[in-house]
């Protein structure tokens, strides 16, 4: 079962710190260039993942080809990615040991969702967190989010 309550959704975004966007983009008019100034603008750090950027650097964070890249702790996967290539974005999320994977609007993968939740991480689907921060009036994180981690 995916987080669907309004509590548990706030407690999951209060307690994140590092976010690890899969399918950021360069662009300015994408939407998950959008929701990542506006995590960063809220004090979260977001670490974009996208194999056809790797190397360069969006919004001050080097982009990383996939997560098991990263190396430092994900407390959410933010994908933002088709509902048919979740799949192999939530194994790596598992084998990375991230805290909860997140499927952006209009994403559903109920088998992926199911293959999460029995590793143990926890589930949203269908929402965007810019939103949900927005609607569910969450603090911004507090500073010291470290500095950037590049190869």
């Amino acid at each position: 079962m995916a987080l669907t309550t309004d509590t548990q959704i706030r407690e999951l975004l209060a307690g994140a710190r590092t976010i690890a966007m899969v399918g950021a983009s360069n662009r300015p008019d994408r939407a998950s260039h959008g929701v990542m100034a506006a995590l960063q603008a809220h004090g979260y750090r977001v670490l974009p993942v996208n194999p056809a950027i790797t190397g360069e650097h969006v919004l001050g964070e080097y982009v990383w080809e996939n997560l098991g890249q990263i190396g430092v702790p994900i407390d959410i996967v933010d994908i933002f990615r088709r509902a048919d290539a979740v799949g192999p974005i939530v194994e790596d999320a598992i084998a990375v040991g991230a805290g909860a994977v997140w499927m952006q609007l209009e994403i559903v993968n109920e088998a992926a969702a199911a293959r999460a939740q029995a590793a143990g991480l926890k589930v949203v689907m269908d929402r965007c967190p810019r939103i949900e921060i927005r609607r569910l009036k969450i603090p911004a994180v507090p500073s010291g989010r470290g500095a950037p981690q590049t190869p």
